[in-house]
């Protein structure tokens, strides 16, 4: 893998297009891979405990990446206060989704992180005052309207009281987090961000563990372990280089491939079949967020 902080080859459009839109599906097979490991390694130890595992198993790989390349200066940041916002908002995404994946099946987790974009409208315009057309805000409607098809408490198995909430926590603060990613996106190198975003929950949390900790039961829980760090740390690193390459009106198009990885995974391993309202939720939501990237290209607002 060429650093991801070089700029992309010379050559022709079309083959860099082709290799932007390779990368990202690459990416989103890992990802699902990710949510697979989460959910398995759930099974056997307390979420706190596979959320720090699954932070650790990232931040050492994303180490091993970067600092070879980039040496101690891919420490340096003149924003520690976005990077650690952005770090929290990293980690409660990852406990809520840590129960959506556990009581939900992936492809309808999927789907319901899919809507994010949409939900970044919402935010742009209420935060930054962008102009929204009325388009974008009908997409918006229909796309949680469908988020509200695929998350069903009494579907999911998911337990009802405040924790039934967790899918929009994960909206929430998934949303947030992307936001503070694309404003230090313009301030510090990609790289810089993804090592805080990694390290930060690390450190504040290891205090925690010991008190947390419970004996790992067998070598594939382990396994899990690895995955979820190699696929996180490796994914975020493809999926910079698919940037370098291609525009994101190229790329976007393709990071809804994870919603069908995600029902390879849990068909393969967790054997879950979305139901039929699920998958009409899945089917609008991603027909919403491709005709939000088409406005997007045409300059639509």
């Amino acid at each position: 893998m060429s650093s991801v902080s070089g700029c992309a080859p010379a050559i022709s459009p079309a083959r860099a297009a082709l290799t932007g839109i390779a990368l990202t599906v690459a990416a989103c097979a890992l990802f699902a891979l990710l949510d697979s490991g989460t959910k398995f390694a759930g099974q056997f130890l307390p979420m706190l405990m596979v959320v720090w595992l699954r932070f650790v198993a990232q931040a050492l790989v994303t180490t091993a990446v970067v600092l070879p390349r980039q040496g101690l200066r891919a420490l340096r940041t003149q924003h520690p206060k976005f990077q650690l916002g952005r770090a929290l908002s990293g980690v409660l995404t990852t406990v809520f989704a840590f129960y959506c994946i556990q009581h939900m099946p992936l492809a309808n987790f999927t789907a319901v992180w899919s809507a994010g974009p949409l939900l970044i409208v919402v935010a742009s315009a209420l935060l930054f005052g962008e102009k929204v057309s009325a388009a974008r805000w009908t997409l918006l409607v229909i796309g949680l309207i469908a988020v509200i098809a695929i998350v069903r408490p009494e579907q999911d198995g998911l337990p009802l009281g405040w924790m039934a909430l967790a899918p929009v926590g994960v909206l929430l603060c998934g949303t947030t987090y992307q936001l503070l990613g694309s404003r230090l996106a313009r301030l510090d190198p990609p790289t810089t961000t993804q090592l805080y975003t990694t390290w930060l929950p690390v450190l504040a949390t290891a205090p925690l563990i010991p008190w947390l900790w419970e004996p790992v039961p067998h070598w594939q829980v382990w396994a899990a372990v690895g995955l979820m760090g190699v696929c996180s740390g490796v994914g975020h690193l493809l999926l910079l280089q698919a940037y370098i390459h291609a525009t994101p009106s190229v790329v976007s198009p393709f990071l809804y491939s994870q919603i069908g990885f995600a029902m390879l995974m849990g068909w393969l391993f967790f054997d879950q079949r979305p139901d039929g309202l699920s998958l009409a939720g899945i089917a609008v939501i991603l027909g919403c967020g491709l005709v939000n990237i088409w406005l997007s290209v045409r300059g639509r607002g």
